[in-house]
């Protein structure tokens, strides 16, 4: 199929709809509640930006940067930049070790319920195989469909799939390439790295009017996207920021148009996720990156965040965060009706690195015990209480949470209510204040029972200053969760 008939089906797909290409049309959405049940995913950032391992994924635009500390070491390392370019790496990234069921059984038995690749990042290659371009890894580098692979994997094992799309962003990604001698300016190379504009002065990446990609690049954008679409159905469609610029609204309007209604085609509903005002708010899901909001959302959100400090993807200098702050960020997000996805990096053989599944297994080891206070739940009168305050926005993951048995989460599912304590208690008692006798500000029920999620033994009154729960002391740094039977 040529461009001019893949644009005739994308046509046809919205004039069937039931979406059309119209804010007023996508406002009709609806988040489907198989998405507000699944409450925490896996995020991938695997790729060509793994082989180097420096710094973090945007080194293929940073090895382009003069001045920078990746174009240092890329000089000393691998050579002038004309000699040994981005593409030099794709050989090197053979993924000798991957195996895409292991990893569907890692993330399953962490607890997640569903995974979301990165198909393609800024740098221009594809994760995937492709009629738009040679330069994926089915044709290049591991020589295998990494994107449909693993969607298989994880799909034989329950889990839902999605896809995230960087490509808006390549447009400008490595065009600082074009100031000096480097193969970014070689035309064979061109499929790989067009267009490579370079930046105008004073471009700034965050500013929608900095710099507006051409129409025959969006349209190449949007062909890219659906045929993801059309070739993985995902569940699921991520995309980073940049799709906030103004040119790209028409596409963006088509493209969700199309994952809409090809996922009404199969008789099921997809969810795209989005960062700051890319869309019209209603018409899919907004995504806080790396970061969080600080109170209950009457809408559902999510939020990405990674297991490593730094970087994305696969470093040799990669800092990573302890098993038990992801916990309790994902018990804090899933109580302010949110859900949780969380990246790991690995390595360019295909293997993930010791520190990152240490983290993964203590994450899957409390969510096999506790992990039905978090599925299929929903947000009750308050999100919780306590003396911790959540700073609020993006990238402030950098901020460690100095959380106690004293900060408390909730949740609700059924005639249940789960209720939450960041930290334990080095004496065994904790306060539930939301829960007082007679509180009728806030809880107005009846507790029938209250039951630790792991099953130990527990004395439980309610008092005037809240539910006051007495069971074993500990000082385990995981939260611990209590099932209340409301009646």
């Amino acid at each position: 199929m040529n461009s001019k008939e893949r644009i005739a089906e994308i046509e046809r797909v919205i004039a069937k709809g039931p979406f059309s290409d119209t804010w007023e049309s996508l406002s009709g959405y609806q988040v489907p509640d198989w998405y507000k049940d699944l409450k925490f995913g896996i995020f991938i950032h695997w790729g060509v930006y793994s082989v180097p391992a420096f710094a973090n994924e945007w080194y293929s635009r940073s090895m382009y940067c003069p001045g920078t500390r990746e174009f240092e070491h890329h000089v000393a390392t691998y050579g002038p930049q004309s000699k040994f370019g981005y593409k030099d790496f794709i050989p090197m990234f053979k993924a000798e070790k991957w195996d895409p069921n292991a990893w569907a059984e890692l993330f399953r038995d962490t607890g997640a319920k569903y995974v979301i690749p990165v198909a393609e990042h800024h740098d221009g290659f594809q994760m995937y195989a492709s009629e738009i371009s040679h330069w994926n890894a089915a044709e290049m580098g591991p020589h295998r469909d990494v994107l449909g692979e693993l969607s298989a994997a994880c799909r034989a094992r329950g889990l839902q799939t999605g896809a995230s799309s960087h490509r808006i962003e390549h447009y400008w990604f490595q065009g600082k390439g074009r100031s000096f001698d480097s193969d970014i300016k070689d035309p064979q190379y061109g499929d790989l790295y067009w267009p490579s504009v370079e930046e105008p002065e004073g471009f700034d990446m965050s500013r929608i009017d900095s710099m507006q990609p051409t129409e025959e690049y969006l349209t190449d954008w949007m062909l890219r996207t659906c045929e993801i679409i059309d070739r993985y159905q995902p569940a699921m469609l991520y995309f980073d920021w940049w799709i906030q610029t103004i040119a790209a609204r028409p596409y963006l309007r088509k493209i969700a148009a199309y994952c809409y209604n090809r996922a009404a085609e199969r008789g099921t509903q997809a969810v795209i996720n989005y960062k700051h005002d890319a869309f019209v708010f209603g018409s899919a899901v907004p995504d806080v990156e790396r970061g969080q909001f600080a109170e209950l959302k009457p809408f559902y959100w999510q939020t990405d965040t990674a297991i490593a400090y730094n970087s994305w993807c696969w470093t040799e200098g990669n800092s990573f965060k302890p098993a038990e702050d992801l916990v309790r960020d994902m018990v804090d997000v899933v109580s302010k009706n949110g859900t949780f996805l969380l990246n790991v990096g690995p390595k360019p053989d295909g293997t993930i690195s010791d520190e990152d599944q240490a983290v993964l297994k203590a994450i899957g080891a409390w969510m096999k015990v506790n992990g039905e206070a978090v599925y299929g739940t929903r947000p009750w009168r308050i999100f919780g209480e306590g003396p911790t305050k959540i700073t609020e926005g993006q990238f402030s993951d950098g901020v460690r949470k100095t959380f106690s048995c004293k900060d408390v989460r909730y949740a609700r599912k059924g005639g249940d209510l789960f209720v939450t304590f960041m930290a334990a208690s080095p004496d065994g008692v904790y306060l539930a204040p939301a829960l007082a006798k007679d509180n009728k500000g806030v809880h107005q029920g009846m507790i029938s029972d209250v039951a630790r999620m792991d099953g130990k033994a527990l004395e439980w009154t309610r008092e005037e200053d809240g539910l006051r729960i007495r069971t074993e002391a500990s000082e385990d740094p995981m939260p611990v969760c209590f099932r209340v039977a409301v009646g």
